[in-house]
């Protein structure tokens, strides 16, 4: 019977070990989704803007006003951004200026450094909401005399989100214009070259990109030294 009652024992004390090697397993496999992976880079790369054959993208060549939304990655694989060649109501470019932005969620501020190209404006900006994450089709640029339907009441040259109805300035940094967001678009700075027209994503500026606690982790880094930019039709023309 003693050993009988010891073999149970020794039979119940291994289910123990197992269901709580189990727990910790199940336990730390969630942290992996709570948790995001380690960083991806230790620092911002400079990327040169490329088409989807690979041939370098000329800021003289960038759509005026999103008539076709230009998207590229950075400085992860996994985060999109929109290029924006921002223009007037009738089309022709118009440089944006450098502007200090505030982030409504703390009241601390940045400064935007303003376009680039031979007309001073060209800008880029995460395409990720800061609301809750949503991002294109439903996150979009609605260029001069095409209006989205914001709490403010109809407003063109913005950038939009039909989510959950967050607005923002392009012309101004990306700075909030209607919430619920409560912090701005990171901006990506870019880098133009004039004796080429070529253009350069160097680093990011802003608050983080939706989602993260650091820019340059959750994601893996994008091979080589350069971004391929995808242009897509803009929604908010129809």
């Amino acid at each position: 019977m003693g050993d009988v009652n010891q073999s149970r024992r020794t039979f119940l004390k291994s289910l123990a070990i197992i269901a709580g090697a189990s727990m910790v397993v199940g336990l730390l496999r969630g942290l992996e989704v709570l948790v995001p992976p380690s960083v991806g880079l230790t620092s911002f790369p400079t990327l040169q803007l490329v088409d989807e054959n690979g041939n370098p993208i000329k800021a003289s060549d960038v759509p005026v006003n999103g008539q076709k939304m230009a998207m590229f990655n950075y400085p992860l694989s996994n985060e999109p951004n929109y290029l924006l060649n921002l223009g007037n109501d009738s089309n022709q470019p118009v440089e944006i200026p450098a502007t200090t932005v505030t982030i409504p969620a703390t009241g601390k501020t940045y400064e935007f450094p303003g376009g680039v190209g031979p007309s001073k404006s060209i800008v880029a900006y995460s395409a990720i909401c800061e609301h809750l994450g949503c991002t294109y089709p439903e996150l979009t640029f609605y260029p001069p005399g095409v209006k989205a339907l914001t709490f403010n009441g109809p407003m063109d040259k913005v950038i939009h989100c039909s989510c959950h109805g967050s607005t923002y300035d392009p012309y101004r940094g990306a700075a909030v214009v209607t919430g619920p967001t409560t912090k701005p678009l990171p901006t990506v700075q870019l880098k133009w070259d004039p004796s080429t027209d070529y253009l350069y994503a160097v680093t990011m500026i802003g608050p983080t990109i939706y989602g993260h606690t650091d820019d340059l982790s959750g994601g893996s880094p994008i091979s080589g030294n350069s971004t391929s930019v995808t242009m897509l039709s803009n929604p908010a023309l129809g």
